[in-house]
């Protein structure tokens, strides 16, 4: 049995394989105002952080080449946190709902 990580800054440093070096360090900075947060949030805190980035990206129409990284890291943060929301599968069938729901909304937001 696996120990869970402490917090969501300790987690993303745990990820296995690790992302690449650059978006790590993207992932990081997405991340930082909730690093402190308990494992526990990692799906609420990575959907969250990845709906935000996705509304800015889209509301300044930056989808093109020069925002890849950042598109890559939206990609990344809704994949982990459906990862991480494995560990507690009850919640997975509304985590799914809500956050499809959040995300189709995210164009009319914009």
């Amino acid at each position: 049995m696996s120990v869970s990580p402490a917090t969501v800054s300790a987690w993303l440093d745990q990820l296995t394989p690790p992302p690449p070096p650059a978006l790590h360090h993207r992932l990081r900075e997405l991340l930082s105002a909730d690093a402190h947060r308990p494992y526990a949030d990692v799906p609420a805190v990575c959907l969250a952080a990845g709906e935000a980035r996705l509304a800015t990206l889209l509301a300044e129409r930056a989808t093109n080449r020069a925002s890849a990284l950042d598109l890559l890291a939206v990609d990344a943060l809704v994949t982990y946190a459906f990862e991480a929301a494995a560990d507690a599968p009850d919640t997975m069938e509304r985590l799914a709902a809500d956050s499809m729901i959040r995300i189709a909304e995210i164009p009319e937001a914009s």
